[in-house]
């Protein structure tokens, strides 16, 4: 068990009471401006959306754990970062850093982490070159600026800074001259739509037209991900020495962004439906049960024990959040948060100290060892400071606040649109009027959601509220009257008055779902959340570096078990049980709900290279006993099994077959 109390002993720091929420934004809500696309929904700016509930705790343990205090022992992000005017590394990580710290400290209203903030910000913001450009003077490449220019749209959003937008215009101003003689190269070629949303961004503040020029620029010179997914050439695992930048994981999860952002400029409908059209692709070619695709480090198949880049969860959110707001399609809201509620923990520890590079959906151990990866080696799936790569121990932070962030939206007809579902109170204006509205809630652990609403003053506006697709007969009052015409996968429009202290009860009942997956396998779901295996967890610690730990972690209790599921009527098959959610919810060892279903040991099916062998294809039989399995959420288990075998037809168990062990063990 990782011990959370040494190493916050450590750094002599406790969690603390999170203080009263700030005021206000200081910016108001931006729409688009003509020529642009008018977009489904519109992102508040930051810190209009604060988290309640779980998800304060979830930012609160993120706080006090490696994103609160990276600075303090990484010198990649330490105080000689040439982002600060040191000698140190002047490439994407110190950007990649502030992109994740910066919206955790003003969603928390953190003085610390703020102060830790601010240096890195005046930096750029005060030492832009008489051309405009910014940055390192030492680096020579677009993409870490790109990074950069995202954080300086959410540092203004936060803070009103007026130096911001002359910095952005200048340095937009500096590039569009300088792409002919100095194009995009390497990953920018490939991430270039992370710059366009913070130049959209811009030309929605100052209208100058030069800058859909040099969005111009930018899509003459990246990667066209519409024409590569309108042709996708890959069909499962890329063979080693066959990849390329455009089969790279985090380059893919950056790129879905693409479509939606570039509708807004070219209103061509084919520009809507390519996101649709990219993640049915990744779907049915190296789609995984956790919600995201296997790319370890290239795309790798739908066998489960394949992996996936952290950096590639927290960039996939990124960019739902965004094609969410341009297009409101309530499935994207869907996926959004099964990555956020299942892969995005499950690839950290329930401290948020360590983290790994690749998780697997069937992680049976984790450990020092070489597995059937296509590009990464034998760190990719410790739990650690850096595994593998160091990149996503600089990027893993923009995950949970820029999530958190996205909660709610505002509708282009004035109103409020909740967008995904977590404890959260937002903040706007409205019509002229003050609103406050909070959501009280432990979904995804519970399937009830409770709105209260809190205007200065009777005002009048639509409220839009998600129904998931996964939900079945859904239930919403509004003002103590039922609300008909609900539809799964959509989003329900709410148009009255509204006075401060009425509420609206919304109930998502969630129904066990088997869906099927690699080999005949299914994967287990209720509402968001994914279900994997509780196997029992012994960790091996293999270095400290400060106050992080690298582990293996080893399996205590047997993990090969296939499932007797009932395909035609799955939620019969389990049964439910609900605890207390705790301030780390995503804890094997007290999770806020399980699910209990009958399974038998297959003892053959191994473990080969460190992973579970792929999963045998169903349906499968054993002559052993059928024992109760435990199934506790994805993202509360560090070792799991997510995708089962279904049993056939019953056998009569063999008592000497049932004597054989298969457990595995650390090897000494």
């Amino acid at each position: 068990m990782v011990d959370t109390f040494t190493r916050r002993t450590f750094l002599g720091c406790t969690a603390g009471a999170i203080g009263a929420l700030a005021a206000a934004p200081a910016e108001e809500l931006v729409k688009n401006r003509p020529p642009l696309a008018a977009s489904a929904f519109y992102r508040l700016p930051l810190t209009s959306v604060r988290p309640g509930g779980w998800l304060k705790d979830q930012l609160r343990n993120q706080a006090d754990g490696i994103t609160g205090h990276l600075d303090e022992f990484w010198p990649d992000v330490g105080p000689n970062s040439a982002w600060l005017g040191g000698a140190g590394e002047g490439w994407e990580r110190g950007p990649y850093y502030l992109d994740g710290l910066l919206p955790l400290a003003y969603l928390l209203d953190d003085p610390k982490l703020i102060a830790k903030v601010k240096p890195w910000v005046d930096w750029t913001l005060d030492r832009q070159r008489p051309d405009g450009s910014i940055g390192p003077e030492k680096n020579k490449d677009w993409w870490p600026i790109m990074i950069m220019l995202k954080v300086l749209t959410q540092y203004q959003e936060a803070t009103g800074d007026p130096r911001v937008v002359p910095v952005m215009e200048k340095y937009f101003a500096c590039q569009s001259r300088m792409l002919a003689a100095e194009p995009l190269q390497s990953w920018a070629i490939y991430r270039w739509q992370d710059e366009l949303a913070s130049l959209l961004w811009l030309y929605n503040r100052t209208g100058g037209p030069q800058l859909l020029g040099l969005a111009q620029q930018l899509r003459a010179q990246g990667f066209d991900w519409r024409k590569f997914y309108e042709n996708f050439p890959y069909s499962g695992r890329i063979a080693r020495g066959q990849s390329g930048h455009e089969s790279h994981g985090v380059n893919n999860a950056m790129g879905l962004k693409t479509p939606a952002l570039s509708y807004l400029i070219s209103h061509d409908p084919a520009d809507r439906a390519a996101t649709g059209l990219m993640l049915g692709a990744l779907d049915k070619f190296e789609g995984l049960p956790n919600g995201m695709f296997s790319a370890d480090e290239h795309f790798a198949g739908r066998n489960p024990s394949q992996g996936i880049e952290l950096c590639a969860v927290v960039e996939m959110m990124f960019s739902l959040e965004l094609g969410l707001a341009v297009l409101g399609d309530a499935r994207l809201a869907d996926r959004l948060e099964k990555i956020a509620f299942n892969a995005l923990p499950g690839a950290q520890t329930a401290d948020q100290w360590s983290h790994q590079y690749d998780q697997q959906p069937n992680q049976a151990m984790v450990s020092l060892g070489r597995r059937d990866w296509t590009t990464n080696g034998p760190e990719s799936n410790l739990f650690g400071l850096a595994p593998n790569f160091g990149c996503c121990t600089a990027n893993l932070h923009q995950g949970w606040p820029k999530f958190a962030a996205s909660l709610w939206m505002a509708s282009p007809d004035d109103g409020l649109a909740v967008a995904a579902y977590a404890p959260s109170e937002v903040h706007t204006k409205i019509r002229g009027v003050d609103v406050v509205m909070a959501e009280n809630t432990e979904y995804p652990f519970r399937n009830q959601i409770s709105l209260s609403v809190s205007p200065a003053s009777p005002v009048s506006f639509p409220l839009y509220l998600r129904i998931p697709e996964w939900t079945s007969d859904p239930v919403v009052v509004a003002g103590g009257q039922r609300v008909e015409g609900l539809r799964p996968g959509s989003y329900h429009r709410i148009e009255r008055e509204w006075r401060r202290g009425q509420r609206v009860e919304i109930t998502l009942p969630m129904p066990v779902r088997a869906v099927p997956g690699f080999n005949g396998s299914v994967s287990v779901e209720r509402g968001p959340l994914v279900y994997s295996l509780r196997i029992g967890e012994a960790w091996s610690k293999l270095k400290q570096t400060g106050p992080v730990t690298d582990w293996e972690v080893y399996p205590t209790s047997p993990w090969n078990y296939g499932l007797r599921v009932d395909l035609n009527h799955p939620a019969a098959s389990f049964e439910v049980h609900e605890d207390p959610v705790a301030r780390q919810p995503f804890n094997r060892s007290s999770p806020p709900v399980m699910l209990e279903a009958k399974g038998r040991r297959l003892p053959e099916w191994v473990i080969v290279d460190d992973s579970a062998a792929p999963p045998p294809q169903s349906p499968v039989t054993s002559k052993l006993e059928d024992e109760t399995v435990t199934l506790i959420p994805y993202g509360a288990a560090r070792l799991r099994i997510t995708s089962f075998p279904v049993l056939g037809p019953d056998q009569r168990p063999n008592q000497a077959e049932q004597q054989e062990s298969v457990d595995v063990c650390k090897p000494e």
